[in-house]
């Protein structure tokens, strides 16, 4: 007895419809790795700015807190710059954290951030002609100093700001 096909509705999937079901999903479920990778690093760029940027306003408050001018008599004829370790250990005045580099961080005391071992900060410091704040001038001959800091994670740059320091003496 011969079967008809037509009597009998077909039941399943073939191979082939199987085959593109699934090659559909694996592209779904790769698009969805990508972005919850891509999301993992947005959030972590995000949390190391935050950081930077913490670290940022605490060495803003420690720069404009410093003194313009060495108080110690003794160092005021000295030119300016850091006036001893690398990095300067010490920091009585303003030009003491010219060129410095600290790892880890100071905080607005200038004291080290101990839980931020992996980063680290550069201050460079170059005095400006008061007519014309683009124009560097000599160390130690204007009242005005552009603070740049630099912020790095692992040797990875993550922050350059910079601010001017006027003499308020």
């Amino acid at each position: 007895m011969l079967h008809s096909h037509a009597k009998f509705p077909r039941a399943g999937f073939s191979l082939i419809e199987v085959a593109v079901g699934t090659a559909i999903i694996g592209i779904g479920v790769v698009a969805a790795l990508t972005f919850v990778g891509a999301g993992t690093r947005a959030n972590d760029a995000g949390r190391k700015l935050t950081y930077a940027t913490f670290v940022a306003q605490e060495v803003r408050e420690w720069t404009l807190r410093l003194p313009f001018s060495d108080p110690d008599p003794g160092d005021q004829g000295n030119p300016p710059g850091p006036d001893g370790s690398d990095p300067q250990s010490l920091v009585d005045d303003l030009d003491d954290l010219m060129n410095v580099t600290y790892s880890p961080p100071r905080d607005g005391m200038g004291a080290p951030i101990s839980d931020m071992t992996d980063w680290s900060e550069t201050l460079t410091l170059t005095w400006r002609n008061p007519s014309n704040l683009a124009a560097v001038v000599t160390a130690g001959t204007s009242d005005i100093i552009h603070v740049q800091l630099d912020v790095s994670c692992a040797g990875q740059p993550i922050l350059t700001t910079g601010w001017l320091v006027v003499r308020r003496e």
